[in-house]
């Protein structure tokens, strides 16, 4: 009991305490406090282990994104001249997925057995999610264990390819495509975390007073949010979930006196610094294996990184913001509840909407390509 109740603390102290870090030690600073997160996640993760240590993660990681999403979308502002990069990011970043998987499977594919079946179940899970995957593996009739094998590689995967891009993917793709930084429109605390000070007069009568507001619209949102989610079915809910907590939050901000009230999308940012070191703390190193396929793992890797590759080219062909093609491509090689994360990482408020809404996209669509997949791969 003690020990969950101090990694629970630890969870949901632990971004303060690296936040408060990052702002005195400027080579930390410097690395960005999501990257600081993630490695202390995996540290802690690796090192204790309380009896009750799985449930805490799975309530907070589910709970910190739907929490987070409509408090950072309150202060959003929605320009029509990102529509274009918004739309290339989305078609771009599913070409690029879908190339990736079909020559992943000309080099590794064929030696698998189901090797079709896989391919369509790496289309499903990275252009949607986990729930995808599932689903593909009941409609395909995949074994239990190839599951099992996929789920697991691709959480090691998936952590490399995050630490690329929070390490230094981010800058690099930033200096080699067109990037706009957002400036301009920031005020309050958007304003106060451009320069380096989010969280600035939150503790104040009026902080407080304007901090309880956006928490109770949040709420509200998320309650009805979840209602739809619940009416629509266990198939179709975190779709759902997510779509209606991204439409909600994007109407909100157009409501003046919600959109005046200061740190929204600080706390929402807390939050998904909660959410980075919690997920972290998940990989599990001790259980990684690569024994049970070499091959499989080499597909799914190659898939993960050959997709990122094609759509930094496509994004460089066809003009798309840097920080819109990353973005996207988190959405859908690690699912919308990332988004946010990378969105906080980048400093970068303005492609939020965008990258949630090529997630959700992703898991309208993930079933339908991966099925259509399997099928292809079965007759090359």
């Amino acid at each position: 009991m003690i020990g969950n109740i101090l990694i629970t603390m630890f969870f949901l102290l632990a971004p303060a305490g690296v936040l408060w870090l990052c702002r005195k030690v400027p080579a930390l600073d410097r690395i960005g406090p999501v990257l600081v997160l993630y490695l202390l996640g995996i540290l802690v993760g690796n090192l204790f282990h309380p009896p009750g240590m799985a449930q805490i993660q799975e309530i907070l990681s589910s709970a910190m994104v739907p929490l987070a999403i409509p408090l950072m979308l309150f202060s959003c502002t929605f320009r029509k001249s990102e529509t274009r990069s918004q739309l290339l990011a989305l078609l771009s970043g599913l070409l690029a997925v879908a190339v990736a998987v079909v020559a992943g499977y000309l080099l590794f594919g064929r030696n698998l057995e189901d090797g079709a079946k896989v391919g369509g179940m790496l289309t499903g899970v990275y252009t949607g999610g986990t729930i995808n995957l599932a689903s593909l593996q009941v409609m395909l009739d995949v074994p239990g264990e190839t599951f099992v094998l996929l789920n697991s590689f691709d959480m090691a995967v998936s952590f490399l390819y995050l630490t690329f891009l929070l390490s230094f993917g981010i800058r690099l793709f930033r200096r080699w495509l067109p990037w706009e930084a957002e400036t301009g429109s920031e005020t309050g605390a958007e304003a106060a975390l451009a320069a380096g000070k989010p969280f600035e007069g939150l503790f104040t009568r009026q902080g407080l007073r304007d901090a309880g507001v956006l928490l109770a619209v949040d709420a509200l949102i998320i309650g009805i949010s979840a209602g739809l989610g619940l009416l629509a079915g266990d198939g179709a809910f975190m779709t759902v979930l997510i779509l209606s907590l991204t439409t909600l939050g994007i109407a909100a901000s157009f409501w003046k006196p919600l959109k005046k009230r200061r740190h929204g999308y600080d706390i929402g940012m807390y939050c998904i610094y909660v959410f980075s070191v919690v997920v972290a703390s998940m990989a599990d190193l001790r259980n990684l294996s690569i024994g049970g396929s070499l091959n499989l793992l080499c597909y799914l890797t190659f898939v993960i990184f050959g997709s990122l590759i094609l759509s930094v080219l496509l994004a460089k062909l066809l003009k798309i913001d840097a920080d819109m093609m990353t973005v996207s491509s988190v959405a859908y090689i690690c699912s919308p509840p990332f988004v946010p994360m990378i969105s906080a990482a980048m400093k970068n408020r303005r492609v939020l909407a965008g990258g949630l809404a090529v997630g959700v996209v992703g898991y309208a669509a993930g079933n339908y390509l991966g099925f259509l997949m399997a099928q292809l791969l079965s007759l090359l």
